[in-house]
């Protein structure tokens, strides 16, 4: 299959530098966007998801080093060269010390400007991009995503599937936890292994031991034969504990102790069994407050927490809910045999603008029942309010959205519809004059959207 051209984003506050970098890459085959300042940088990433960003130091307003500040916050594999006509041995040691990739000077010499890009391209990028070469995209085929802020998630995850290092997973219900356990399981060495999941919240106290640990034959009444639990049914594999948070104090104990031996001892029985089992662990609950009032074991924390990633909510992800709601429309028309060409304008609006407490899985639920009960080729607005079962007030307005979050939110909006600016200008609650002035100010086109550039 043939390879994606890398894009990098280029950003100077000197068009003759923007200039000079764009001839130099482009004659190296790279695809070059470029960004006059860190605002307009930072608009672009959100945009186009480079792979590489080459930047000043020194430039107006934001400077370098707050640049790559910002980004590495929200996307820290994504890789950063420095360059400056000021450069020094102390700005050199200062970025590289924060986590800056490579530090060039002005004038650079074009060998070592491609050397660097080479390298970083090829460190930086080979597991956190999933573009649409990507041989092994199966791992995150069940993920269905636009949103930067899941692409940067799925990036992380597949790094940290290569080894067997605990993974805690800390989201809202119904955010898509274990498919994102299932996703790094498939990613890793282990993935023609099995892969268990269980709830520790759906089962009691009592069974649950057994069940995580297995029991012997008379361990208890109508222990009728050996019971093989389920450490030992995903030897090899993984297992995933699914709300850990609610997990019983007394078997925080006993699961402590089997990831510190790597053993188990079942119930009723005298003697350990080693196991190889790699551990995913999910809740919505925050465990450090949990931890603080004794509710969860902080040296178990700290056991399961090797590696953290948080799943946003669908809420703060909106670019998504089309996609999703689509998605689930088309499998559930097969499903309930409907032919169903799509949601009308204003319902797919609604469905944008709904606050999604239950997140992915409530939006699921609102788009079967729509399925069902639709008699028409296009769902109608009346179906989905019926579903919500309340009066959706519309997208936050703007003016309470927080002056920082300003460019995220345009961004979201343009995705959501498509670059579609009045529309967007409908779901801002501002007239489309007053929306043209907010995406100038962010220095963001609306045609970019049209084509999302983040779906693969």
């Amino acid at each position: 299959m043939t390879e994606v051209t890398k894009k990098i984003l280029t950003v100077d506050d000197d068009p003759d530098i923007l200039t000079l970098l764009g001839m130099r890459l482009k004659a190296a085959g790279y695809q070059v966007i470029a960004a006059s300042n860190a605002e307009e940088a930072l608009s672009q990433i959100a945009i186009s998801r480079p792979h590489l960003v080459i930047t000043d130091l020194r430039m107006p307003g934001m400077d370098g080093l707050t640049l790559f500040d910002t980004i590495h916050k929200s996307d820290p594999a994504l890789p950063v060269i420095m360059i400056t006509a000021h450069g020094s041995i102390p700005d050199a040691v200062a970025a590289t010390q924060r986590g800056v990739f490579g530090f060039l000077t002005k004038p650079f010499d074009s060998k070592s400007l491609l050397q660097q890009v080479e390298t970083a391209l090829r460190v930086g990028t080979s597991a956190l991009h999933s573009d649409a070469d990507d041989a092994d995209i199966e791992w995150r085929q069940s993920i269905i995503t636009r949103s930067p802020q899941m692409e940067n998630l799925l990036g992380q995850a597949k790094l940290m599937a290569i080894s067997d290092a605990s993974v805690f997973i800390q989201g809202e219900s119904g955010t898509g936890k274990e498919l994102l356990a299932r996703a790094i399981h498939h990613a890793s060495p282990r993935r023609n292994q099995p892969f268990i999941a269980i709830n520790c919240g759906a089962i009691p106290e009592a069974l649950l031991e057994s069940e995580l640990f297995g029991h012997s034959k008379g361990a208890f009444t109508g222990a009728l034969r050996d019971h093989k639990g389920l450490f030992q049914t995903a030897d090899g594999g993984t297992l995933f504990l699914d709300e850990i948070g609610d997990m019983p104090l007394p078997l925080q104990v006993k699961l402590l102790r089997a990831l510190q031996e790597r053993a188990i001892r079942p119930v009723g029985s005298s003697s350990s069994i080693s196991i190889d089992v790699r551990i995913i662990s999910a809740t919505h609950r925050n465990l450090a407050e949990e931890m603080k009032s004794g509710r969860f074991r902080e040296d178990l924390y700290y056991r399961i927490n090797v590696v953290g990633l948080d799943i946003p909510a669908l809420a703060a992800r909106r670019e998504d809910i089309s996609l999703l709601a689509n998605n689930f429309l088309n499998e559930l028309a097969t499903k309930y045999r409907k032919k169903l060409n799509g949601f009308a304008p204003e319902a797919m609006e609604l469905l944008i603008a709904a606050p999604w407490p239950g997140n992915v899985r409530q939006l699921q639920n609102i788009v079967e029942q729509t399925v069902v009960l639709c008699t028409t080729p296009l769902i109608p607005v009346t179906l989905v309010q019926k579903a919500l079962q309340e009066d959706i007030g519309g997208i936050v307005p703007f003016e309470i959205a927080r002056k920082n979050f300003e460019r995220d939110y345009l961004v979201k909006l343009l995705k959501a519809t498509n670059g579609g600016v009045t529309q967007a200008a409908r779901l801002a609650q501002r007239n489309r004059t007053e929306f043209y002035k907010l995406l100038q100010r962010h220095q963001l086109t609306p045609a970019l959207f049209k084509n999302d550039p983040t779906t693969h």
